[in-house]
């Protein structure tokens, strides 16, 4: 005889077998979400030697070979002007023209004097000449011919120094003409014609720059011009400055100046005041771009050669110091410490210790990674990490 099953047991069955088979399911989802997560992947490169150059700018004034100030060596009046302000002279070129009749009267008073002592010195030779025959007669005593004598060489003396006032007065005349001691460009020109001028007058009456070749006055401080020192071969000052490579020009509108100048001289004395020494570098000007009293910047350039550089984004700054982010063989990352130079190489730090080539770090310095992290390292090329090292 069978036995009667009833529906409410069999849906209770169901119930149990399902409720079974969902809690199986929960728990295979829960092992899954706790289990160990893949490793990131981070982009790495590989550190290799690289070359570059670093520029270091320095503000400069820019002077003329020589800037000439032309001042009056007489009073009188400005009579004729030559030139106009910027106008391009050569030397011995007149420029002014000072009225001073004083001067020309002088030379006529001296030319007078002169011919009165000519006329002293015939008379005292006429003298000596008639005395010389009457002592050797005995007629008169030797002692009036030495007199004779003597008053010859006195307007003989006279003559002499008329000639030199009569030269001095000419000189002076001279020097109401006034012409441009070396080839240049005019500067302004304060005093207009019929100005009264002197000697001690405050301002020239222009200034004469020859600007064929000009100058760029710069400073270093005393830890700048160290690192020069070191990094600047040679065992003189001289050679070293041999050595220095050439320089560029920026000029105030941030272009760069097409001829290339040399670093001449640098100053013996440190400026106790501003605590720097001054520099010169000597650039040619052969169109006359330049002109004395501009400012300008003088760029200087350092050669790095094998050197271990780094992109910025590589490192991150924590309390003043720089740290990237090296990894092992194993994919671990480890925070180090690098020092790096002040100049950088455009987008590029200098690193001068903490890192070396063959070391392993990642691309994009995040400071999110920590010590002992496992990544999955992605390697790029070299040539694409340093692809803008020297734009």
């Amino acid at each position: 005889m069978k036995k009667a099953i009833f529906p409410g047991t069999v849906a209770a069955f169901a119930t149990l077998v399902l409720a079974s088979c969902g809690g199986n399911q929960k728990q295979g989802a829960g092992a899954a979400a706790g289990g160990p997560q893949p490793p990131a992947s981070y982009q790495v490169f590989t550190i290799s030697p690289q070359s570059a150059t670093l520029n270091s700018d320095y503000p400069a004034t820019i002077q003329g070979e020589q800037n000439i100030e032309i001042r009056p060596k007489v009073d009188g009046f400005v009579d004729k002007i030559y030139v106009d302000e910027g106008s391009v002279v050569k030397k011995g070129q007149l420029l002014f023209r000072i009225n001073a009749p004083q001067y020309q009267q002088d030379v006529n008073n001296s030319a007078a004097a002169i011919s009165s002592a000519e006329a002293d010195v015939s008379s005292a030779q006429l003298a000596v000449n008639k005395a010389k025959p009457l002592v050797a007669k005995d007629i008169i005593s030797h002692y009036e011919l030495e007199s004779a004598e003597y008053t010859l060489a006195a307007r003989k003396a006279a003559l002499a120094q008329a000639k030199a006032t009569y030269n001095t007065a000419k000189v002076n005349l001279g020097y109401t003409t006034i012409t441009s001691p070396v080839d240049g460009v005019v500067g302004t020109l304060p005093y207009k014609t019929g100005s009264l001028v002197s000697s001690t007058s405050t301002s020239p009456l222009t200034t004469v720059s020859n600007i064929g070749k000009v100058y760029a006055y710069f400073s270093l401080n005393e830890k700048q011009l160290l690192d020069f020192s070191r990094n600047v071969k040679g065992n003189t000052l001289n050679k070293k400055l041999a050595n220095t490579p050439a320089v560029t020009l920026i000029l105030s509108d941030g272009s760069t100046y097409p001829e290339k100048g040399r670093v001449e001289t640098i100053a013996g004395l440190i400026n106790t005041e501003t605590g720097s020494a001054s520099f010169r570098a000597g650039f040619p000007n052969p169109v006359g771009l330049l002109r004395s009293g501009a400012s300008a910047g003088v760029r200087i350039p350092q050669l790095i050669k094998d050197g271990i550089l780094i992109p910025q984004r590589s490192a991150y700054e924590l309390q003043g110091k720089h740290f990237v982010y090296k990894v092992d063989a194993n994919g671990m990352v480890k925070s180090t410490e690098v020092d790096v130079m002040d100049l950088t190489a455009g987008q590029f730090y200098v690193v001068t210790s903490g890192l070396k080539a063959g070391d392993k770090i990642v691309y994009d310095g995040n400071s999110s990674l920590k010590d002992s992290l496992k990544v999955k390292p992605e390697e790029m090329d070299a040539g694409k990490v340093y692809q803008d090292l020297n734009k």
